[in-house]
């Protein structure tokens, strides 16, 4: 009988970073029937929470939220989007696993990515742009209200947290913005890729620099060529606040050290969205927050506190009937101070 060999038992571990374990991940997907636009929209949004999604998630109107809260366990998933259509608009619910809570907008409008491509010269988008997630910044969400906080960390929460001391400098290759507008109310949000330009030189040695070969057939002398560059648009002209001294290594050609200009190219999707209300739950739960409804309230509150001080004055009117002259004029400068009490709650509104 031959002797069994002896056998090696695998002693190296396969190394996996915790970080991107528990990074924040997302399911963006469509429910009911939708739009061709509205399809390529979601898709739009996947690319923005790119690598940290189900990029090919085949979604069926049959699955219930029941079934994506029991796959979110085991993958780590931490939020999801849900676009929907109505006959009067489309809907955006952005949740948090497992329990909520739930931000439901409305899409006032949007542009796909295609659109943005077309309006753009030189549209530009690499693979390499969608291997880490995007930078997040969040601007003008410094109101004291409760639902505007919430956004923020809604947002925030939905990709994964940055760690400056751990974070190398060709990570941040994409920036997603979230502008909220205070007077509309509305949220806008636009995703850009980052791009390092040469500093410091025209537009036209800028384009000899990174490219192999120039044709120069339509210039008769080299100096044409090189003033040219001189009569530049406003978007290529530099400034300090512009240009860096790169920290570390950013691509090929943008070596350490060196001075380059920083540039932001839109990639798409565009979306101006407006808070509706916000649930407890998953999906479902308590209103805590429902916009039409805290401005319904306020007009009635304000008719309440009208109604009242009529009867007050009516009820003064009757004790003191000497001072009818006086009556009037305060009832004149009330109908005034109601008057701009209704002004101000309709712009704030």
């Amino acid at each position: 009988m031959a002797r069994q060999g002896r056998k090696k038992k695998r002693t190296h571990q396969v190394v996996v970073d915790e970080e991107v374990v528990k990074s924040n991940k997302s399911f963006v997907l469509k429910h009911g029937k939708v739009s061709p636009s509205l399809i390529q929209l979601t898709r739009d949004v996947r690319k923005i929470m790119e690598p940290n999604t189900a990029s090919k998630l085949k979604e069926r109107n049959s699955n219930k939220i029941r079934d994506f809260v029991d796959l979110a366990g085991p993958y780590g998933v931490s939020h999801i989007l849900i676009f929907s259509k109505t006959k009067s608009s489309i809907n955006l619910r952005v949740g948090r696993f497992p329990r909520g809570p739930t931000l439901s907008f409305k899409v006032l409008t949007y542009s796909l990515t295609k659109d943005i491509h077309d309006m753009q010269l030189r549209p530009k988008s690499s693979f390499l742009n969608f291997k880490t997630a995007p930078l997040v910044v969040l601007n003008n969400f410094s109101g004291n209200e409760k639902q505007i906080k919430l956004m923020s960390v809604i947002f925030q929460n939905m990709f994964p947290p940055i760690n400056v001391q751990k974070m190398k400098l060709t990570e941040a290759r994409r920036v997603v913005l979230f502008n909220y507008n205070d007077q509309t109310k509305t949220v806008d949000l636009r995703h850009y890729s980052v791009n390092v330009k040469l500093a410091g030189v025209t537009k036209s040695v800028k384009s000899i620099l990174q490219t192999n070969v120039e044709n120069l057939h339509e210039y008769n002398d080299i100096s044409e060529f090189i003033l040219k560059g001189a009569f530049a648009s406003e978007s290529d002209i530099e400034d300090q606040d512009s240009t860096m001294k790169l920290p570390d290594d950013f691509g090929k050609g943008n070596a350490k050290s060196s001075h380059r200009a920083i540039r932001l190219q839109e990639l798409g999707p565009r979306m101006k969205l407006k808070l509706i209300k916000i649930q407890e739950g998953l999906c479902g739960g308590e209103v805590i927050h429902h916009e039409l409804r805290n401005s319904e309230e306020k007009k009635d509150e304000k008719e309440r506190d009208d109604e009242s001080l009529h009867s007050n004055n009516d009820d003064d009117s009757d004790d003191d009937s000497d001072d009818d002259e006086d009556l009037d004029m305060m009832d004149d400068v009330d109908d005034g101070d109601d008057e701009e009490g209704v002004e101000s709650d309709s712009d704030s509104n």
